[in-house]
């Protein structure tokens, strides 16, 4: 007897938005408040679950990120020229995001006040730059934790992650710990995760059943949105990369890489993709030594279509709830999107947990992500085929630079 095919969480969750989409139009027929009385709980439940993971994720993922460094004498130029060449693309990737997506706002919806009932939000007055500075390093180490204050959390990472490489042998144990716990919390997550086709359902079903059909013709909008944004950044961003800092043709680059971005496509895995990845930059010429470091550290930090997954749905999601975010709230969605985005892992979904980091910081409500769980999987397949172009790119750029000081160091 041939198994039985499982269907996966994704298939599962577009299964709860399409029946939570039905149920919500049999309810806004026959009226009542079923929906926002005895579903719309169970859906905050899962919300409530997923805003308890985000300081704990954050927090083991960065350090984690950090410590994968290892010895940062070793890496010297080259880890400090591949991590600002990620954090350059992925503040570029938001910019783009926010840039598209403000172009197309006028086409979402805007929620009925009774799915945001005891979420009300008033717009208020953005922090001098200077106060936002010296806010990011806290005074307190718990603090930033209790309060969800997403950016100290992110320093306070850095810094034990770089504690723990400083203290060398003796840091072995806490780095053990690190891991381990990152390990666990990472579980407790993907178990929270599994829940979602439920979480959706019971959303879902009281947008609609409060909303109507508005909000689901407006969900094809915000994807097609989102891939605009995304071949504008591999078009403009990658293509100049490629072509200035590596000297090569765009065109030779993406078919060199097409193997390597179909497979993201469809495992949506940066870490999947991984060995094909290294082994199309490594035909395409990189250096081996080179794209064996810079293509692993991206698939941890680098994550410019998670960045711009971020800033498109932050402001559907402000648009869904009436919030017209001003231009300090947007330079606060680009510092936390591409500093979330560094601690995003390389798995299938964990951008979700991060897009409700930018949410938090920004003061929008985290039970908007239940607008658009149901498609997370649409958005997922063309960010993770970004992420791993964008590793690529900085791979070739690398492997330029290091086969230029073999040169002069031959030359001499």
């Amino acid at each position: 007897m041939q198994e039985k095919r499982k269907l996966n969480l994704a298939a599962w969750i577009i299964i709860g938005m399409l029946a939570g989409i039905a149920v919500g139009f049999v309810f806004l027929k026959v009226g009542g408040t079923f929906t926002t009385d005895y579903l719309k709980p169970v859906g905050t439940i899962y919300i409530n679950l997923l805003k308890f993971m985000v300081v704990p994720v954050v927090l083991f993922s960065i350090t984690k990120g950090v410590i994968a460094l290892d010895d940062l004498k070793k890496v010297g130029s080259v880890g400090i020229k591949t991590f600002i060449y990620y954090i350059c693309t992925t503040a570029f990737a938001v910019v783009v995001g926010l840039v598209v997506v403000n172009c197309f706002k006028g086409f979402f919806p805007v929620l009925d006040s009774s799915v945001t009932s005891g979420l009300e939000y008033t717009a208020t007055e953005a922090p001098k730059i200077m106060d936002v500075i010296v806010n990011i390093f806290p005074d307190n180490l718990f603090k930033p934790m209790v309060e969800t204050n997403m950016l100290p959390v992110i320093v306070i990472a850095i810094f034990f992650g770089a504690g723990i490489l400083a203290s060398g042998e003796k840091g072995r144990m806490a780095s053990n710990l690190v891991d381990s716990l990152e390990d666990v919390v990472m579980k407790v997550l993907m178990m929270i995760i599994k829940l979602t086709p439920i979480g959706v359902f019971c959303l879902m079903a009281d947008v609609v059943a409060v909303n109507g059909a508005k909000i689901v013709g407006s969900l094809a909008i915000v994807v097609g949105v989102a891939y605009i944004a995304y071949i504008l950044h591999m078009v403009i961003v990658y293509s100049c990369s490629v072509k200035f800092l590596s000297g090569m043709s765009p065109i030779k680059f993406f078919k060199g890489i097409a193997a390597a971005m179909l497979t993201a496509f469809t495992t949506t895995s940066s870490n999947a993709t991984l060995p094909i990845n290294i082994e199309c930059c490594n035909d395409m010429g990189a250096e081996p030594e080179i794209s064996s470091f810079v293509l692993p550290l991206g698939a941890t930090i680098n994550m410019d279509g998670t960045a711009i997954y971020q800033a498109v749905a932050a402001v559907f999601i402000a648009c869904c709830y009436g919030v017209d975010l001003t231009i300090g709230q947007m330079t606060m969605i680009v510092v936390t999107a591409t500093l979330a985005s560094i601690g995003t892992a390389g798995v299938s979904g964990a951008g979700m947990i991060m897009l409700s980091m930018v949410l938090i910081q920004v003061g929008l409500p985290v039970e908007g992500i239940a607008l658009i769980a149901g498609v997370d999987k649409l958005f997922d397949m063309g960010r993770t085929t970004l992420n791993i172009t964008g590793d690529a790119t900085c791979a070739m750029w690398l492997s330029k630079v290091e086969r230029n000081n073999k040169e002069k160091l031959a030359a001499k």
